[in-house]
């Protein structure tokens, strides 16, 4: 038995998305097919899509989703039709040196479902799911672990974005970075999940929250989600934010762009003892240089964050209380919704900077 879908089927580095039919088989053991509700346009897609991260072709973009179990595979246990839940592009094994040394995000067998084929065109093409996933689709089908069941009192419509933007920025301030209140925090980039960095340090208590983008028209949405200062990223940006931070720099800096540029950027706005965590996913060839001396002489921490350092199955429901109370906001974060067809136009407004998340609304 199968299922027949619509899906934004890529058939190659750099092609723009056809809407296809495609045949999804059963869930087998161990797996649960979703009825994605809505998917959001992640930067990550992008970098898949344009090569800068590594895709197998044809396949199914998408990570960020939420919907309804559909069909579940003998020995699942964790969810059942009609609940609805939240996808996990880096669903943990548990049980590798990363899993017991606590460090779930950094699992080494998060992806391989990437690595296989999980459906067909219909004349017989195996497709790939990006990072697992596949949620540019009207379902999907994948690991049980891959899904979070959503808690109570979170709206399914706009759900896909806690699955990555929120978690992953949530996660950077929380865990990565461990912002403590009264700290200064600036953030480097203002989509999706930069937005999310800028609620949650608002939220953990920073000030001042710089918000920085190379766009003047971002500086509304950021300042409503908790930013106190806004800054356009210019030449002039290093002397702003140690303006605003009594002329030292700021305790902990954000990149979530996925630039080199950016992220010495970030370097220099940042305090002597201060924190740069890089959120954003650069390219391979894209170097960033530092002296020797300012290594030592700074004393400036430089970390990467992979998903916010998080686990879903924990901080999931820890982001859904803030989400319920009114501290996290999941619709203000959405500029843009649109069908499954308007994914390339998406790309294009990620590429120029504008707007927030995007998000793929499927069904009324």
């Amino acid at each position: 038995m199968s299922t027949t879908v619509k899906a934004a089927v890529f058939s190659a580095q750099g092609a723009p998305p056809e809407i296809r039919d495609l045949v999804l088989p059963d869930p087998g053991p161990g797996q649960v097919r979703v009825r994605i509700a809505a998917a959001g346009v992640c930067h990550s897609d992008l970098s898949l899509s344009d090569g800068t991260l590594a895709q197998k072709w044809p396949a199914v973009l998408g990570h960020e989703g939420a919907g309804t179990v559909e069909a579940v595979g003998e020995g699942v246990t964790g969810v059942v039709p009609g609940q609805h839940v939240i996808l996990n592009w880096a669903p943990a094994c548990r049980e590798c040196w990363f899993c017991l040394q606590g460090e779930p995000h950094l699992c080494e067998h998060a992806l391989d479902g990437a690595a296989r084929p999980y459906a067909e065109l219909t004349d017989g093409t195996p497709v790939h799911p990006g990072l697992g996933c596949g949620a540019f689709a009207e379902a999907t089908v994948v690991p049980a672990r891959a899904v979070v069941p959503l808690p109570d009192g979170i709206d399914p419509a706009v759900a896909a974005v806690l699955g990555c933007a929120l978690l992953t920025g949530w996660g950077a301030v929380n865990n990565s970075a461990s912002v403590r209140v009264g700290q200064s925090a600036v953030v480097l980039g203002l989509g999706g999940v930069g937005l999310s960095v800028v609620q949650a340090a608002r939220l953990a208590g920073a000030d001042p929250v710089i918000a920085v983008d190379v766009s003047p028209d971002k500086e509304e949405l950021a300042r409503s989600l908790g930013a106190t200062d806004f800054l356009v990223a210019d030449e002039t940006l290093t002397r702003a934010v140690r303006g605003l931070t009594g002329r030292r720099g700021a305790d902990h800096a954000f990149e979530v762009v996925g630039s080199a540029r950016v992220v010495r950027s970030a370097w220099d706005a940042t305090r002597r003892g201060g924190t740069v965590t890089v959120v954003g996913v650069g390219a391979l060839d894209d170097e960033v240089s530092f002296n020797a001396l300012e290594l030592f002489h700074q004393g400036r921490t430089l970390r990467g964050c992979v998903y916010g350092s998080s686990d879903p199955g924990r901080d999931i429901p820890l982001i859904a209380e803030h989400v319920r109370s009114g501290q996290l906001k999941l619709a203000a974060m959405v500029t843009d919704e649109i069908p499954l067809e308007g994914v390339p136009e998406a790309f294009e407004r990620m590429r120029r900077g504008r707007g927030g998340r995007s998000l793929v609304r499927f069904g009324a």
